[in-house]
């Protein structure tokens, strides 16, 4: 379990730190952020870890303002001295809130929700691990499975515009507005989705034919603009910026 730490006290930021790993061994601590400002500059350079434990009320502003600049989709359990912020906490996909001083069990309680939230999401797609026969079959006819209700589908991979990562489990669009879930990660999909498709962040997986046009965005980073409904704002780094645009031309 991957975990980035956003605290703006580096003697709170270590005993949080020291406390989780206490709690979960196999937990890593990846990062230690220290404001909104370089935690935005972090994740704009880095993949998002699994886990966020971030205060409210950083030296450069509330820590709301980083994830609604990022679209997170990363779960966060809020740690805060304050109580009045628990509305919007849940609001900015905060899955736990901690009322300092913590302690193991708080730190232990919020963990286990975010394992209960994710087994939740995830047996829903275990349940058809029975089908990998019939998955790898399907893969050679250049097709993904998807659940939809009660029903198992091929949805070829040229009606996709793009995958994306939701609360850790992967879905998917199609250009005729369709929305699933499927029982792999996103890696093995960019792993057999081809050229045609560009892991532009951790989150997408975007076809080059959903792609309108790009625009430049905030931090020399790019913006795409679709040819779908999907609202959702899907950026590239200032790193990737040269290699997607090579791509996007090819």
């Amino acid at each position: 379990m991957k975990i980035v730490i956003i605290e703006d006290e580096p003697h709170t930021a270590s005993d949080l730190a020291n406390t989780i790993i206490k709690v979960e061994p196999d937990a890593e601590i990846i990062a230690v952020l220290s404001s909104g400002k370089e935690a935005l500059a972090w994740f704009d350079e880095n993949d998002g870890p699994d886990l966020i434990f971030s205060d409210i009320q950083l030296g450069d502003g509330l820590s709301f303002k980083i994830f609604d600049t990022l679209r997170n989709d990363t779960p966060v359990i809020f740690c805060t001295a304050y109580d009045k912020y628990a509305l919007q906490a849940f609001k900015a996909a905060g899955i736990g809130y901690i009322l300092k001083p913590f302690t193991q069990k708080t730190v232990a309680e919020a963990l286990l929700k975010f394992k209960q939230l994710k087994n939740r999401f995830t047996k829903a797609v275990d349940s058809y691990a029975g089908f990998e026969d019939k998955l790898v079959a399907i893969k050679k006819q250049a097709a993904i499975l998807v659940f939809y209700k009660d029903k198992i589908l091929p949805v070829k991979l040229e009606d996709i515009a793009l995958f994306y990562l939701h609360n850790n489990i992967t879905h998917l669009v199609t250009f005729a507005k369709e929305q699933y879930y499927i029982n792999e990660t996103l890696e093995e999909v960019e792993s057999i989705a081809g050229n045609n498709f560009y892991r532009v962040n951790r989150q997408y997986l975007v076809q080059k034919r959903a792609i309108k046009d790009v625009s430049k965005y905030f931090g020399r980073k790019l913006l795409l603009n679709l040819n779908t409904s999907f609202t959702e704002k899907i950026t590239v780094s200032k790193i990737k910026a040269n290699h997607f645009l090579a791509w996007l031309a090819g």
